[in-house]
């Protein structure tokens, strides 16, 4: 295609133009890390949040606000600005609906805002976590048909799920590889060209669906061994068996074994969702994926369960959770961060405000 040869061209001499729409724990430290590099436009449809960025001052913990650069930097809550981008990555959320079906508004709403702006020659770049086949069969659909223009013939589209672990101090955006799906191989070069300015590392795959899937992998992987060593502390209770002595001494084997510790559920915006985003999206294909469905329900039942436990050390003092004054310690789904996206600590208060 004779229009890639110019942005191949822009990218490599760093005039390309990034753009990001959605600043949050994704989008942000997307774009600091491209600002270092490229001219960024940072679309957020919060103007306070465009606002803080302005003054310079980050909401993110894992952005430190001298980090922001505004000569290289522009936040904006006009998605007009994105007119000028060459590349735009899309990093909105991805919940859950109430009945755990997969919740794509956000992704359907970025795409129409860009779809509206859309220029020939810019290239996409979905992030957001999905289910395999949104890049293809949600997003460049509504692209395609708000702005008129044809993907391939017209303008590039990528998948690169997004690998940001909020306060780990260890990895981050520049040494955590960097997967890149294209629509054709093509794509999947250009798409790997520009993430190699923020990654040490950039892994191509096939396609978008398949990019797609390795974020899938990663975090049901996470999922169902989580509720596995959750469904053994329920049974080692039972036992009298102390679970964590027995995983430290597990911990001891060298080979075939890698520690996952119980708790009150897991949290975050990816693990208690991605694998409700899979069974949704196998159904489609006639499979029913049992032990993904039933890890997700070990871990879901753990909230309860913790209650549960207070509810029997209060009795084992002759008091009843009726009546008695609770303290939660700890909001976040993990420790050190002030993330509480999908906490098992909600569901713990709910069941005990319920009790």
């Amino acid at each position: 295609m004779d229009w890639t040869e110019n942005l191949i061209s822009k990218t490599l001499d760093k005039t390309a133009v990034v753009g990001i729409v959605g600043l949050g724990y994704v989008g942000l430290p997307l774009a600091v890390a491209f600002s270092k590099n490229f001219h960024v436009v940072g679309y957020n449809i919060d103007p306070e949040k465009v606002e803080l960025l302005k003054q310079k001052k980050s909401y993110i913990e894992d952005v430190k606000d001298d980090e922001i650069n505004l000569e290289m930097f522009s936040p904006t809550a006009n998605p007009d600005d994105l007119k000028q981008c060459d590349y735009i990555f899309i990093a909105v959320p991805t919940p859950l609906r109430k009945d755990k079906s997969p919740d794509l508004s956000d992704v359907k709403t970025a795409g129409e805002e860009i779809g509206a702006i859309l220029q020939k020659e810019q290239f996409i770049i979905l992030k957001s976590t999905t289910y395999p086949g949104t890049t293809e069969e949600v997003l460049i659909p509504i692209l395609e048909e708000k702005s008129g223009l044809k993907a391939i013939e017209d303008f590039g589209i990528a998948y690169s799920p997004e690998r940001v672990d909020p306060g780990n101090i260890d990895y981050n955006m520049n040494n955590t590889p960097n997967v890149v799906g294209g629509l054709t191989p093509e794509f999947t070069d250009i798409g790997a060209m520009l993430c190699e300015n923020v990654s040490t590392e950039v892994v191509k795959v096939t396609d978008c669906k398949t990019a797609e899937g390795v974020k899938m992998i990663e975090n049901i992987f996470r999922n169902v061994n989580i509720a596995l060593v959750n469904e053994l502390a329920l049974i080692f209770e039972k036992m009298d068996i102390d679970i964590w002595e027995s995983i430290e001494a597990a911990k001891t084997k060298p080979y075939g074994y890698m520690a996952f510790y119980p708790g009150p559920g897991v949290g975050g915006h990816c693990i208690p969702l991605d694998p409700y985003y899979m069974a949704y999206r196998a159904k489609h294909f006639g499979f029913i994926p049992r032990f993904i469905k039933t890890s997700g329900e070990i871990n879901d039942y753990m909230p309860i369960h913790t209650v549960n436990l207070a509810n029997k050390g209060l009795n084992s003092i002759g008091k009843n959770l009726w009546g008695s004054n609770i303290l939660i310690l700890g909001l976040a789904y993990k420790g050190n961060i002030s993330d509480t996206r999908e906490s098992p600590a909600a569901s713990v208060i709910d069941e005990l405000v319920e009790r």
